[in-house]
């Protein structure tokens, strides 16, 4: 697939989902939020609808519980979650205001995309915001999702999501800016540019979820998500926080999965 058409498929989406992780929207990266905010906002602007899937509620709430790390308990990552899914939101609509935009929280539970009247309300609530041009935010909701229907990571809930609204592109982004054959900073990592749709990505060597220790990610999610939104026809641009202003005019950053043929 030609750069060109790459570029053609990620502007002319009419429907986009993006993917942002903890450790880039929380703690020193706080501020990244608004570099974000106007991406999607120009991107609004364009006429495209626009899903955010945001993780950081447990990580924005640690430092108002004087906590020294991410919890391990799950009661505390509930009363965290239950701090910070607020202050997260604040400050995206401190962002969005400066575009005239509004957002509307979204919280999830695995159990909600598996089950039928759940899964359908938060399709008819998701389709309505979107038809009154508000920017859907969506998160686990973590303080009543418990370690047996926990998504585990957003990256899975992203590719839902997609599915759900029948995206024409999924973003996923973290702090890596593309997919390596191996840990970027061990030596002999190659960037991955092009992803077929059918590719084992046998040659990738996973490492762990990040220098950040915030998150529940890591490249394995990422690849995983991708070969889901993949497999149900949506493309998928990979790449970091900062990259996400050049991936959505469809500059050649990032690694992309190309979607599987369309039966």
């Amino acid at each position: 697939m030609t750069a060109e058409v790459v570029r053609t498929a990620v502007t002319s989406a009419r429907r986009v989902v993006v993917k942002v992780g903890s450790s880039s929207i929380s703690g020193a990266n706080a501020a990244q939020i608004g570099p974000l905010v106007d991406a999607l906002a120009q991107l609004h602007s364009r006429g495209a609808e626009v899903v955010l899937v945001s993780s950081g509620a447990i990580a924005t709430g640690i430092p108002f519980l004087a906590l020294d790390g991410r919890p391990t308990d799950l009661a505390t990552q509930q009363a965290a979650a239950a701090v910070g899914q607020n202050v997260l939101m604040v400050r995206y609509q401190e962002q969005l205001d400066r575009h005239g935009l509004v957002a509307g929280q979204i919280l999830l539970t695995a159990g909600d995309l598996e089950h039928a009247t759940p899964r359908s309300n938060a399709q008819r609530a998701m389709e309505r915001l979107l038809g009154l041009r508000v920017l859907p935010i969506v998160n686990e909701n973590d303080t009543v999702a418990t370690q047996e229907i926990r998504f585990g990571d957003n990256d899975r809930l992203a590719a839902l999501v997609g599915e759900l609204v029948h995206a024409d592109l999924l973003v996923l982004l973290s702090d890596v800016d593309a997919l390596y054959t191996r840990p970027p900073h061990e030596p002999g990592a190659e960037r991955i540019a092009h992803v077929a749709w059918d590719d084992a990505l046998e040659r990738v060597e996973l490492g762990d979820i990040g220098a950040a220790g915030v998150g529940t990610g890591g490249a394995g999610t990422k690849i995983a998500a991708a070969r889901y939104a993949v497999a149900h026809g949506t493309p998928v641009v990979l790449t970091s926080t900062g990259n996400v202003g050049a991936a959505l005019r469809g500059e050649a950053v990032g690694t992309w999965f190309e979607a599987a043929p369309r039966v």
